[in-house]
């Protein structure tokens, strides 16, 4: 049966790989192109010093392979040390580019305003960016999930948002990387709150369009029920995704 939206699966290697993790990507590519045609979009973002490589692989490969950047600053070009704009993640052959990330907001600091800016960024650029929110486990255990992923949605997407140029990732934060997943229930309920405030703001063509990611110890042997919960239409993964094996196990659910 056809989804829409179309599944992404987009995996996020961190502040992980070398230019010797390239055969990961060349047979996570070449999995892909013997399965081709998917029914599932793919990406994957390594860090930006092996990102031009990277894409020249998939520049080679017929799967479709997408390349993406874990973040951008919010200027084109500047005075910004060490610092790498979505103009030159394009150029070095991204097609997305993480903004937002739990660990950026929480490592660096980086405000809902600042995530906002670096979207528009991306979107100048032509990338699609991939903008993420999540709860602490405090404010789960607390209730107050909802509000605070729905509040930094309102704040971290810009008008202008759609389908082309946005994908939403939800990661609760307390799930990453610990091996902790939220209930069904839960992911289903914040998904779904999560659409409904994409209609209130976009209207429901575009909120039905808009992909919204599910991030958090997604695995090949929990991906097949994660990724089937209503209104999940795909996943960000992070640790998983550094295996082409363990990578394709997830993107396999959708097969």
């Amino acid at each position: 049966m056809k989804r829409e939206p179309r599944p992404l699966v987009a995996g996020n290697w961190k502040m992980n790989g070398t230019m010797s993790d390239m055969a990961q990507i060349k047979a996570l590519g070449d999995r892909m192109a013997a399965a081709a045609p998917l029914a599932v979009d793919v990406a994957l973002c390594p860090p930006a010093t092996i990102l031009g490589a990277s894409a020249g692989i998939g520049e080679a490969l017929s799967g479709g392979l997408m390349l993406g950047a874990q973040n951008c600053h919010s200027e084109d070009s500047g005075a910004h040390t060490g610092d790498l704009s979505a103009p030159m993640l394009l150029d070095a052959g991204a097609q997305l580019v993480i903004v937002g990330h739990s660990e950026r907001r929480a490592d660096h600091g980086e405000t809902d305003g600042q995530v906002a800016a670096k979207a528009r960024a991306a979107w100048r650029a032509g990338l699609i960016a991939v903008i993420c929110v999540g709860e602490t486990l405090g404010e789960r255990q607390a209730g107050q999930a909802v509000e605070l992923v729905t509040g930094q949605l309102d704040a971290s997407v810009p008008d202008g948002a759609d389908a082309d140029n946005t994908v939403i990732a939800y990661e609760p934060i307390w799930a990453i990387g610990t091996g902790k997943t939220p209930t069904v229930g839960d992911i289903a309920q914040m998904h779904s709150a999560i659409r409904a405030r994409l209609e209130d703001r976009f209207g429901a063509a575009a909120a039905a369009s808009m992909r919204i990611l599910y991030g958090g110890s997604v695995k090949p042997d929990n991906a097949k029920v994660l990724l089937n919960v209503a209104n999940v239409d795909g996943a960000l993964v992070g640790g998983a995704s550094l295996k082409a094996k363990d990578f394709w196990g997830i993107i396999e659910s959708y097969t």
